[in-house]
């Protein structure tokens, strides 16, 4: 039986125009226990003014250690999506990210298969584009007690057949799930079925709600979006915690919403939930 934490990705603070730091302290603020910060490579204007709640890998990996410190929280997971079909981004992007998630305490480094694809690749091209991505991160995970987890968000880990078809281009492989239970529903999918299904190789999880008008809308036509307050949406939280539990990992379900005052409600609904199952 797994046991089920809490956490805020950093993206709750996106629209408050306001720095990583500030990020890291609100979450603390609000009670979370774990943090998932997002990692960006170069250096990005308003992130380097305070303006953004990335965080460089160009800087030192120590600066996330001592926010999560200082604020009473662990690091669950590093976000750096990076699209898997294009080697010459992805490569060194989740390479550095890996490095820098061993330095600041981050056991799984979270990336998703992008939506971008070459125009000049084929289907076969594109799964060997991905596998040599793949690969390479796998790689660099061996050794530093870090796991990549690959997320359901894009057009190749849309459904369980695809995302199955992704996972396994790598073969004994430091790599995992990542389960975005807002995702799941937007491409159309039963989450608690599938998420039931690969619960044993879940290693995070976004904890992610959409609300009624945007399922509406959107489910079926995208593949992922920022969601609404958990408890304010259509998915049913007390069967998924209930999942997540019957697992057999510790897992944090990482709160990815759109405000501050979304990711509060958040916590006391999945807290209440939790409490009640």
């Amino acid at each position: 039986m797994g046991k089920v934490s809490f956490g805020a990705n950093i993206e709750f603070v996106r629209h408050a125009d306001k720095s990583f730091e500030w990020g890291m302290e609100k979450a603390g603020e609000l009670g979370f226990e774990y943090a998932e910060p997002m990692v960006h490579t170069g250096r990005q204007l308003l992130s380097e003014a305070g303006y953004f709640h990335s965080i460089s890998l160009l800087d030192d990996p120590f600066r996330v250690k001592r926010a999560a410190d200082d604020n009473g929280l662990k690091i669950s997971a590093l976000s750096a999506h990076a699209p898997l079909c294009f080697p010459e981004i992805s490569t060194d992007y989740l390479r550095q990210a890996i490095r820098f998630a061993q330095e600041c305490g981050s056991p799984f480094v979270v990336t998703d298969d992008g939506t971008r694809r070459p125009r000049w690749a084929s289907e076969a091209d594109n799964q060997t584009l991905m596998r040599y991505v793949l690969e390479a991160a796998t790689d660099a995970c061996v050794g530093r007690d870090v796991m990549l987890a690959l997320e359901t968000h894009g057009e190749y880990t849309s459904t369980p057949e695809k995302f199955e078809a992704t996972l396994s281009l790598v073969k004994d492989k430091p790599i995992g799930i990542n389960f975005d239970t807002g995702n799941a529903f937007l491409s159309g999918n039963d989450p608690y079925q599938w998420l039931e299904a690969v619960i044993d190789r879940v290693v995070h999880v976004h904890a992610k709600d959409i609300s009624h008008e945007n399922a509406r809308l959107y489910r079926g036509k995208v593949y992922g979006m920022l969601g609404c307050a958990c408890g304010d949406g259509v998915l049913d939280w007390r069967r998924i915690v209930e999942i997540c539990e019957r697992g057999p990992n510790d897992l944090v379900l990482s709160v990815e919403c759109d405000t501050v005052d979304d990711a509060a409600r958040s916590l006391e609904h999945l807290v209440s939930v939790k409490s009640a199952v």
